[in-house]
């Protein structure tokens, strides 16, 4: 179904009001900045803000809401033949080689990063996005293997396949905090994701294997 007008425009007003917070943010810091002042750089009410964005920190990790879904969607869309943890790492793979900006490959992530290490209430929002990620990956594996909800399976799976791309993005961020450029921290990483699936169990390997049929 095509967006509506209104629909853009809501889309677009929402888009414009998290770039200015996150602009204010990487300047001033996120506790320092308040939602009145966004509001006003806006040119909206405190009201409108708080109608897009339930809380202060949801402004500045709008971008964050998609990521929970994505270790999921990669298995959904696995493959013939492809288990769940091989599309997750075909995936993350292909998404390093073209030193993609999702996972933090980008110039000024440093910045970011900096204003998520001075923010508590950042640092534990980012924790629960990422129960949001396993759980989103053990319900996806239940639905596509058709496992009973008290199969420890998917939850154990879930945890290793979840930990690939969580442990990639770490490392990157790791890096990218030390001003290096994107493509040498991409070059260096898919070494770093080698050594990831060296260390997962073939039980993980072959789970969720899509069939051929």
């Amino acid at each position: 179904m095509a967006e509506g007008l209104r629909e853009r425009k809501k889309r677009q007003a929402r888009q414009h009001i998290s770039d200015l917070a996150t602009g204010l943010f990487l300047k001033h810091g996120f506790g320092t900045v308040t939602v009145a002042e966004i509001a006003e750089l806006a040119d909206v009410s405190v009201n409108t803000v708080y109608n897009y964005f339930p809380a202060k920190e949801d402004l500045f990790l709008d971008r964050m809401k998609g990521v929970t879904q994505r270790v999921a969607r990669y298995i959904r869309a696995r493959d013939k033949g492809e288990s769940a943890a091989e599309a997750v790492l075909r995936e993350v793979r292909a998404a390093v080689v073209a030193v993609s900006p999702e996972f933090g490959l980008m110039d000024g992530y440093a910045d970011f990063m900096r204003v998520i290490e001075e923010a508590p209430t950042l640092k534990a929002r980012l924790w629960y996005l990422q129960q949001e990620v396993l759980q989103a990956v053990v319900q996806t594996l239940r639905e596509e293997t058709g496992a009973a909800e008290d199969d420890p399976l998917p939850l154990l799976v879930g945890g290793q396949i979840a930990w690939i791309e969580h442990t990639l993005v770490g490392y990157i961020g790791q890096e990218m905090v030390k001003r290096r450029k994107a493509v040498d921290v991409a070059r260096d990483a898919l070494v770093v994701l080698d050594e990831i699936e060296d260390l997962l169990g073939d039980q993980v390997v072959n789970y969720a294997r899509r069939g051929a049929a």
